[in-house]
């Protein structure tokens, strides 16, 4: 894969409102845009098309690095009118992608969720993670915080067509073990499931043993959302690789992106049974009250 050009830019504000009911959250933080994870199927490859880019080789080599988002974070965390609520990181663009390595927004961005207490979440489907182990306890003494690894498939041959740009599945399972043993609710969302691909039993089975077996502490799982930006650069290769679906994905996803109810659900079936036999719950338990915020919440619950 070519070397990815990084552009830095500046932001004006970091978090962004979801405004869309029963989404399972409000707020949303992605310290970089664009991925050099090259991930086939990806949701966001629309937003490169935003700024004039298109959402294929664009959004894999051109990477922006929103290098003030953890000043302008402090600023957001400190009005008053923020009610410290909970913030996803990572939903489009993966903030361990390559560029962190240099840049540490990431990191400096979970240092100012410590300073202020504030609960976050983390999708990833990077190894780096494992390095801010210490920022990540220090902000867990107070607030929750939570890691989620998305592997969707542990097929080797899957993850080289459709994930190209990625770590192992295998290597991110480690690193969701080593934040487990030291002390990091972290788990597994099988995301995304790929129709006539990793959507059978055997591939979510497999996934569950895999994510069981390295300690996860909760397994989710999601189908694939396929829509305009990121279809035209996943029919390709699924007609490259696996040209006898085609047709079957032509039908699924002519409409808004999510495939039909009645399939979904059947696959949300077998993931409750993979669930089911490795013993994995849905959520990540509820913490444990720490540190002086949870004696504070304790005394007010008594």
């Amino acid at each position: 894969m070519a070397e990815a050009e990084v552009q830095e830019i500046h932001c004006k504000t970091v978090l962004n409102r979801i405004d869309v009911p029963d989404f399972p959250f409000r707020w949303t933080l992605n310290p970089y845009r664009g991925c050099r994870h090259a991930c086939r199927y990806c949701y966001a490859r629309s937003t490169h098309e935003f700024w004039g880019m298109n959402s294929g080789t664009d959004f894999d080599q051109r990477v922006f690095a929103k290098v003030n988002a953890p000043d302008v974070l402090r600023r957001e965390l400190g009005r008053p009118r923020w009610r410290g609520e909970s913030i996803a990181v990572g939903t489009a663009s993966d903030p361990y992608e390559p560029a962190e390595g240099q840049y540490c927004l990431t990191r400096r961005v979970l240092m100012v969720a410590a300073e202020f207490h504030n609960p976050l979440s983390i999708t990833t489907k990077g190894v780096l993670v494992r390095r801010d182990v210490d920022v990540l306890k220090q902000l867990y003494e107070t607030a929750d915080v939570q890691v989620n690894f998305s592997v969707g498939s542990v097929d080797p041959q899957v993850w080289k067509q459709t994930e190209p740009g990625t770590p192992n599945p295998l290597a991110r399972l480690e690193a969701m073990q080593f934040l487990v043993e030291e002390g990091i609710p972290a788990g597994v969302m099988m995301a995304p499931m790929l129709p006539g691909i990793s959507d059978t039993s055997e591939s979510i089975n497999a996934v569950a043993e895999a994510a069981a077996s390295h300690k996860a502490r909760y397994l989710g799982g999601n189908l694939l959302f396929l829509r305009p930006g990121s279809k035209e650069w996943f029919m390709p290769m699924l007609r490259e690789a696996y040209p006898h679906l085609t047709p079957a994905y032509e039908r699924l996803y002519r409409g808004n992106g999510y495939a039909p109810g009645d399939y979904a659900r059947s696959v949300s079936a077998l993931v409750e049974d993979a669930r089911a036999r490795w013993e994995l719950p849905k959520r990540a338990p509820a913490r444990q009250l720490r540190g002086r915020q949870g004696q504070l919440e304790l005394a007010l619950l008594a």
